[in-house]
């Protein structure tokens, strides 16, 4: 019996809008009249009140009950991910793909994703409310951690970088939307569950927009003309390189702590994942003018893809299994 390839339609969205940006930039041009900074601030905090909408508070409390798989999972996200990248700070601190390291970094820096994470931990049959609970809580732990991991490395390399304005635009922008939606969530949550997909689908568009936009700058700015097809292999290497250590080193670490494979799952599932939306929107709150967030977002974009490819098929894989006591 053959299996169809189920292409994701975001990862496609992606495409086209790169495409699009190349080949019809006018909207998103510096010249442009079209006020896309404006419509993309207003997406991004709608994206974070509707996510404060969907979360629950309740289910947060009684998800701090499985304590030692949320610790692992929220380390290797926070610390051990962005420590792997930095281990290769030497060899990239003073040469010319200096933004290529630091591209990987703030991607390595980023919270997990909640979609995909849930979804695909549901198909595996692993266990899905330490699933929603932990990628619930890593895009709140982002909105902190992430700007502090990348302030080391951006507050030496641009005078215009300053955590007061980062964090003041990501109070504005993120916290406070979140926060209002939290406090809706008695009200509203029912309706935010109801239209989930249709959120969901808002989110996307938002992010595809600000991914338009920053790529038709960085063409503009002729930032890819000097990156070549084998220096995009190496990239798309390190992304698969990356993705892989730490997807084993969280197995390994399950292993030693005994947790059962439902739990284990969710800590694999839920510790490679790094989220697009975050990223997007950290990139355009956090980077100075004078970074390109083309080059940015590419190791993420790859990352993403990849991640979406990979656990997909494990996920297939795993949801066949007998019984419960087989190790990953």
């Amino acid at each position: 019996m053959k299996r169809s390839i189920k292409i994701d339609r975001f990862v496609v969205g992606i495409i086209i809008a790169i495409l699009l940006a190349y080949f019809l930039p006018g909207p998103a041009s510096r010249n442009s009249t079209v006020p896309l900074d404006t419509i993309s601030k207003v997406g991004i905090s709608l994206i974070f009140f509707f996510y404060g909408l969907k979360l629950n508070p309740e289910k947060i409390r009684q998800g701090l009950k499985n304590w030692r798989l949320h610790l692992l999972v929220q380390s290797i996200v926070f610390i051990f991910f962005p420590l792997l990248v930095l281990t290769f700070y030497p060899l990239f601190k003073s040469g010319a793909y200096f933004d290529i390291w630091l591209a990987f970094l703030f991607m390595a820096s980023l919270p997990s994703t909640v979609s995909s994470s849930v979804v695909m931990v549901s198909i595996a049959k692993g266990n899905i409310p330490a699933a929603i609970f932990n990628a619930s809580i890593s895009g709140l732990i982002g909105i902190l951690v992430t700007p502090l991991w990348m302030g080391i490395f951006l507050e030496q390399q641009s005078g215009d970088f300053s955590f007061l304005e980062v964090y003041t635009n990501l109070t504005l922008q993120i916290l406070f939307p979140v926060a209002v939606g939290l406090l809706l969530h008695r009200y509203l949550g029912a309706f935010a569950s109801r239209y989930s997909t249709f959120l969901t689908t808002f989110d996307k568009l938002v992010i595809l927009l600000i991914i338009y936009k920053s790529f038709v700058h960085s063409f503009e700015d002729g930032v890819f003309d000097s990156v070549e097809i084998q220096q995009l292999i190496l990239i798309y290497a390190a992304v698969l390189l990356l993705f892989f250590l730490v997807y084993f080193s969280i197995g390994w670490l399950s292993k030693k702590l005994q947790f059962s494979i439902e739990d284990t799952i969710t800590a694999q599932f839920c510790g490679t994942k790094k989220s697009l939306v975050h990223g997007t929107v950290f990139s355009s709150i956090l980077f100075p003018a004078s970074f390109s967030i083309g080059i940015m977002l590419l190791p993420l974009m790859l990352f993403h893809v990849t991640q979406l490819f990979i656990i997909s098929i494990i996920a297939s894989k795993l949801s066949k299994r007998d019984g419960i006591a087989k190790t990953i």
